[in-house]
């Protein structure tokens, strides 16, 4: 992805806040229209061989031995799949699963990629496989494995071979991913494709570059999810295959002492009369914002930075104020860091127990590759 930050012009133009700005935005996004349509064209093969089964036949790609399910997106960015894969992986050790995650993890030097699958533990250094598996390790019970590696065809292989008790693997994203054969449940089988959006939604609706989307929106997927702070729900699930979902946020920790947590509400009590900052290097830095906002927090300066970008000590210091509060996918990064100032912000989600049961009954369902 070229772009540190969304383009502007990838969201939906409104003619009611600036008419120019608006007008700019959709003359940019039309220009690079043609390189959207040779993009999607390229998407569009490449999915239609995925689908037909096809590798799957010729042997090139096999099916895992164990149901999948992958949490992912066709947004580019983070849409909050990483609190979504905590709360599933939880949830299936809690009905008696065995499950295993896998992630391609993510980090700002490319140069730093692994060079084989590797386990990861809650020790684990965020600049050599990525803030979001170690942030998975210290959320997600110990009892589940967690390996990283850019193939993940070769992760769940590995991860298979190391531990043979998992019985589901929950895949870090991987929409995508053609290797990562799977059965659409929504066919009989017992694979799971989950996307997951944000207030953003889909944008302008058009792909990279001309807009924000990997694919397009309109192909079928077994259930959409979106996180956002207002949720709303036309029919129930899984009726509607669609599920609304709003973070929690109900506590909060001085840096490096998860031990000592205190309620949102004491939180509330130490930041009267003091100057508070907050610092974001997620997907979407304004989600986090207006949360603590909506919390009654009066935020005096914010500091947003790329999703997965590195905290350091000046971009805490360029915050010229009492108290800084951050996520907890930020302060895994900052094991260096001394500066009394910084709390954390945990956020968590519960997954309604009407979806756990279609999750479990989908994941149960005989292997269709087996004859």
């Amino acid at each position: 992805m070229p772009f540190k930050t969304a383009p502007r012009f990838w969201e939906k133009s409104s003619f009611s806040q600036s008419p120019i700005r608006a007008i700019v935005d959709r003359f940019v996004s039309v220009v690079l229209l043609p390189f959207a349509w040779i993009y999607g064209l390229v998407v569009w093969i490449k999915q239609l061989i995925v689908d037909s089964g096809l590798l799957h036949t010729l042997g090139i790609y096999r099916a895992a031995p164990v149901p999948i399910i992958i949490v992912g997106n066709i947004r580019v960015g983070g849409t909050g799949k990483t609190p979504l894969v905590i709360a599933l992986a939880n949830e299936l050790v809690e009905r008696g699963f065995r499950p295993g995650v896998i992630s391609r993890g993510y980090q700002p030097n490319t140069r730093s990629l692994l060079a084989q699958p590797t386990a990861i533990n809650r020790d684990g250094k965020p600049t050599e496989v990525g803030d979001e598996p170690v942030l998975m390790a210290q959320r997600i019970h110990d009892s589940v494995p967690i390996w990283v590696y850019r193939k993940r065809k070769t992760c769940i292989d590995a991860l298979l071979q190391s531990h043979p008790e998992v019985n589901v693997i929950i895949s870090d994203d991987g929409l995508q991913h053609a290797p990562l054969v799977r059965w659409p449940a929504r066919e009989g089988g017992r694979d799971l494709e989950l996307v997951v959006e944000d207030e953003r939604g889909d944008g302008n609706g058009r792909l990279l570059p001309a807009g924000p989307l990997r694919e397009s929106a309109k192909r079928e997927r077994d259930a959409t999810i979106t996180i956002s702070e207002s949720p709303t729900q036309s029919e129930p699930f899984p009726t509607s295959h669609e599920l609304h979902l709003s973070p929690i946020i109900d506590s909060a920790y001085p840096l490096h002492r998860p031990n000592e947590p205190i309620t949102f509400a004491q939180m509330l009590s130490r930041l009267v009369g003091l100057k508070v900052g907050a610092l974001a290097a997620i997907g979407n830095p304004k989600k986090f914002f207006d949360a603590l906002v909506k919390l009654g927090v009066h935020i005096d300066q914010t500091l947003a930075l790329p999703d997965h970008a590195s905290v350091r000590d000046n971009d805490l210091q360029a915050l010229a104020v009492d108290l800084i509060l951050i996520t907890e996918k930020d302060a895994v990064k900052c094991s260096d860091i001394e500066d009394s100032r910084v709390w954390v912000i945990p956020m968590r989600l519960e997954l309604p127990s009407e979806f756990s049961r279609w999750v479990e009954e989908v994941i149960t369902r005989p292997n269709p590759y087996l004859k």
